[in-house]
């Protein structure tokens, strides 16, 4: 693939190769394949976390585990059983493999929290982390009072973020001002 060649480069420094790896994985996920970007982007950032694979993966992380995404089970839905556990002969429920699919989300969720929280921990100016912050508390746990601290500091910070903006901008509209949400 065009990854593995490039992957390959002799003047491919460090630094060039993770943004390769956030390049691609960006691509991925645009493309309509985001568990391919996350996972391609998970490794990458095990093996060198910078500030570039915190933001990234943050960012893909709350794209993935956005509501609308969540797994509904059906009778021919296929699933990952948990370490240890061994499929029984007349096979699973549609509810078992809710349950399980459920399970593996609840799961994906502190992976996510986990990696946003040592992202801030990383750089705690960080105006990109510091929104994908924001956004897991409002996109995921559905806190759009806590979440409002995260975007105004990021918004502090770099007063032009688009994405920050645009949630400030929802919390103007709540209030009922909208002239303020336009300017946003």
């Amino acid at each position: 693939t065009l990854l593995a060649k490039a992957e390959k480069a002799p003047d491919l420094t460090p630094d060039r190769k993770s943004q390769l790896f956030v390049d691609y994985a960006a691509c991925c996920a645009k493309s309509g394949q985001l568990d391919k970007g996350v996972r391609l982007l998970e490794r990458q950032h095990a093996k060198v976390p910078t500030g570039l694979t915190y933001q990234t993966l943050g960012y893909l992380y709350v794209e993935q585990l956005d509501p609308a995404h969540k797994p509904v089970a059906d009778e021919n839905t296929e699933v990952k059983l948990p370490e240890g556990q061994e499929m029984p002969e007349e096979g699973l429920t549609v509810e078992q493999k809710q349950a399980i699919l459920d399970q593996q989300w609840e799961e994906r969720k502190a992976t996510a929290l986990k990696l946003l929280e040592d992202a801030i921990d990383y750089d705690d100016e960080d105006p990109v982390c510091l929104d994908n912050m924001g956004q897991y508390v409002y996109r995921i746990q559905g806190d759009k009072t806590g979440a409002k601290k995260w975007f105004d500091k990021a918004h502090e910070l770099k007063p032009g973020q688009i994405d920050s903006l645009w949630f400030l901008s929802r919390y103007d509209l709540e209030a009922g001002d909208t002239e303020a949400a336009i300017e946003k």
